[in-house]
């Protein structure tokens, strides 16, 4: 295992700059994830860290070694793919077994790694199959199987749960996690799925547009967004963004909307947008909170997903109890105490303490 350290890495394709002088360090045996929305650099960012995207500048460490014009094949690292890439005239054995044989490693040692391997992954009794013959998710445990027989010091993951259906992606990044904490290596793990990212990694990097907008663990980006784009991209559903003043009772929104928020006097007078998440959105009795139109009802089984007209802005409200409410009905909604945001006309957060 070897930590991993990337310092003022760019990417240039032709004169088209596509990462921006990335500084990033990864401790031995963490889970990193990269996340943003696509076209913003993380697979590319991915790659490098591979060997299969050139560096234009900066250099990349693993370990001891810097590995910035090392091969991939050098590196010491295992990638998997979101296609699998598996061999179908192959078995399962003999897919999983392929990298370590290329190498020329003796066939004792590699039937040895590769029962070692199917064990961790359920494979056993599966060695004799072809691709074929295996479902999607039998499939990427083959793929992680190939990646693990090797021991490499990093494991790199490319979105390789997005060809699964939403159950088995669940069950499939439950595998990834107990994977990763049975074997310890270092991992970094791209994905476009905030949801995987949270709930996976020991921490998150979130990337827009070739830049790092905030690097931490999955809750404090989610309790403590530095910007706009951080808090509407953590969390599912997204953050509510309501525009509006700070004012010395509040923050104000349009059609006389007014928002209990202490730590707003401070920017009193000051174009503001206020953020808060849909969960945090509670139902009290009338004359307790802001009332709201009902737009739409999405009963969802132990919660509601309502969709509110609130001040002239649209809403999303996620509540735990189920509601008898129909579309144009009036509710009531407070904010959780010490669950509101506040960031500036540019989207940088604003302290409110």
């Amino acid at each position: 295992m070897a930590d991993v350290q990337l310092a003022q890495v760019r990417k240039h394709y032709g004169g088209t700059p596509v990462i921006h002088g990335i500084d990033l360090s990864i401790q031995d045996g963490e889970f990193v994830a990269l996340v943003g929305p696509s076209g913003c650099g993380k697979s590319t960012l991915l790659r490098m860290i591979a060997g299969l995207e050139t560096v234009t500048e900066g250099r990349i460490r693993i370990g001891a070694r810097d590995v910035t014009e090392l091969d991939p094949k050098d590196r010491d690292i295992a990638m998997v793919f979101q296609n699998y890439a598996l061999y179908p005239h192959m078995t399962v054995a003999a897919n999983m077994g392929f990298s370590l044989e290329h190498r020329g490693r003796p066939k004792a040692e590699i039937a040895q790694r590769v029962r070692w391997a199917a064990d961790i992954l359920g494979l056993a009794s599966l060695l004799e199959r072809y691709p074929r013959q295996l479902s999607g998710g039998q499939r990427q445990r083959v793929a992680m199987g190939r990646a693990i027989v090797r021991d490499p010091q990093v494991f790199l993951f490319d979105e390789p749960l997005s060809n699964l259906d939403a159950k088995l992606r669940i069950v499939m990044r439950g595998e990834i996690k107990a994977l990763h904490q049975k074997l310890g290596t270092t991992t970094v793990y791209v994905t476009h799925d905030q949801v995987e990212a949270m709930t996976m990694a020991d921490r998150i990097v979130v990337l827009n547009a070739g830049r790092v907008e905030q690097v931490g663990a999955p809750l404090a980006l989610f309790d403590r967004p530095a910007n706009r784009f951080v808090a509407g991209f953590i969390g599912s559903p997204a953050m509510n963004f309501i525009p509006g003043r700070c004012t010395p009772q509040g923050f104000a929104g349009a059609e006389g909307l007014l928002l209990p928020m202490p730590g707003a006097a401070a920017h009193a007078g000051r174009e503001a947008v206020c953020g808060v998440r849909p969960e945090h959105l509670e139902p009290c009795a009338a004359g307790q909170g802001l009332a709201a139109q009902v737009l739409v009802v999405e009963p969802l089984g132990s919660e509601t997903q309502l969709s509110l007209r609130l001040g002239g802005t649209t809403v999303i409200a996620l509540v735990r109890e189920r509601m008898a409410v129909a579309p144009g009905d009036t509710v009531h909604l407070r904010p959780k105490a010490g669950a509101l945001h506040l960031f500036d006309a540019e989207g940088e957060g604003l302290r409110l303490a």
